[in-house]
C-alpha cells in the first residue's frame, strides 16, 4: 500500500525506563529514591534482600512509615523471615511486578543494598539448582559450629576456581556454592554462564558516593538512630531464631551476643559500626567496576532529576 501524501512514518515508542539507585549502605539512597520517584509520579522497587523481612524493620533501615506513604515501595515487608526466598525467585516476580507498573509508569525506581539482587534485576541471573533446606541447614550447623575457615576449605577442594572469585569472608556465598556442587555433582563456576538477559526496558544506572570520611559519620549516626528506635528490642524478639539466614545480617549477631551475655551493649555498638564501615567498602569496590554507572553526590538531587530529564528524552 502506498502512503498518502503527508503521511509521516509511524515513531516506535520508547521503551520503559528503570532507573537504578545504587550505593554503599547508609549513604542516602531511600532519600534520593524517594526524592526522584515523587518528581516523576512513579513508585519504587527494592532489591534490598533484608527489607524484604517484615521482622527486620529496624536492623535493616527499612523506610520509615511515613516514607512508605509518600511513594508506594514494592517487595519492603512483604515477606517472613521464616519464609525461603532466593534471588531467582526474586528476579522472577521482580520482572512481573515492573510490567504490571510499567502500564502506568513511563519511568520506575529501583534501589537496595543487595548488589546480587541489582544484578539480576538488570541482568538476569542464572538457573541453578533449587536450594536444598536439608543440606543448607546441615551446612550452617558446620558452620556455627567450626565457623567460616570450614566452609572456605571446603569450597577450595570443590571447586578451585570459584575459591578465587568468591568473597570468602561471606558464609551465605560460601554455602550456595558448596550446595550447587554437592546437588549437581558439577563445579559452581562451571554452571555460571554470566549471559545477559535482554530485558523490554531501557536502564539509566546512578550511584551515590561520597569522601570516606563523610560516610563513615552517616553510619555512625545511622547505628545510633537505629539503637534509639528499638534495634536492641527487635532483636530480643527474633533472637529464637537466631540461627536463620537472614538474621546473620549485621547488628543483628552482635545483639544476639549481648542478649546472652557474652558481650555488653555499647561493645555490640561498636561493632555493628566497624562492620558496617568494613561493608560499605566493599560494596563501593564492587560497585565501582559496574559499567554504565553516572555518579552522584546524594545531596545533589536537583542535579541528579535534571540528569534524569534528560536522558529520558533520549
Amino acid at each position: 500500500m502506498k502512503k498518502a501524501k503527508g503521511d509521516k512514518p509511524l515513531s516506535k515508542e520508547p521503551l520503559p525506563l528503570l532507573i537504578t539507585i545504587e550505593g554503599p549502605t547508609a549513604i542516602g539512597k531511600t532519600a534520593a529514591a524517594i526524592g526522584l520517584a515523587s518528581y516523576f509520579g512513579t513508585e519504587i522497587l527494592s532489591t534490598d534482600s533484608r527489607q524484604f523481612f517484615r521482622e527486620m524493620k529496624i536492623g535493616t533501615a527499612m523506610p520509615s512509615p511515613e516514607e512508605l506513604g509518600r511513594v508506594k515501595h514494592h517487595f519492603c515487608g512483604e515477606r517472613s523471615v521464616h519464609e525461603n526466598y532466593t534471588v531467582y525467585q526474586f528476579e522472577q516476580d521482580a520482572i512481573q511486578r515492573l510490567e504490571l507498573l510499567f502500564q502506568d509508569h513511563s519511568c520506575v525506581i529501583a534501589t537496595g543494598g543487595s548488589g546480587l539482587y541489582m544484578q539480576a534485576l538488570i541482568n538476569g541471573i542464572d538457573v541453578l539448582p533449587d536450594p536444598s533446606p536439608d543440606l543448607r541447614n546441615e551446612l550452617q550447623q558446620q558452620f556455627d559450629k567450626e565457623g567460616i575457615a570450614f566452609l572456605q576449605n571446603w569450597l577450595q577442594e570443590l571447586d578451585p576456581e570459584y575459591y578465587t572469585q568468591v568473597d570468602l569472608q561471606n558464609p551465605v556465598r560460601l554455602m550456595r556454592a558448596i550446595e550447587v556442587c554437592l546437588v549437581s555433582g558439577k563445579t559452581f563456576s562451571s554452571q555460571r554462564t554470566t549471559s545477559i538477559k535482554e530485558r523490554p526496558f531501557r536502564i539509566l544506572r546512578l550511584g551515590l558516593c561520597m569522601t570516606r570520611p563523610q560516610l563513615t559519620e552517616r553510619i555512625a549516626q545511622r547505628v545510633d538512630l537505629m539503637i534509639k528506635m528499638g534495634f536492641f528490642q527487635e532483636a530480643q524478639g527474633l533472637h529464637a531464631f537466631r540461627g536463620i539466614i537472614p538474621l546473620k545480617t549485621i547488628g543483628y549477631p552482635e545483639l544476639f551476643d549481648v542478649i546472652e551475655g557474652k558481650s555488653v551493649l555499647e561493645d555490640a555498638i561498636s561493632k555493628i559500626k566497624v562492620s558496617t564501615r568494613h561493608y560499605a567498602k566493599k560494596q563501593m569496590t564492587w560497585l565501582q567496576t559496574r559499567p554504565g554507572m553516572t555518579w552522584f553526590h546524594p545531596a545533589k538531587i536537583e542535579l541528579i532529576k535534571r540528569f534524569v530529564t534528560v536522558q529520558n528524552k533520549k
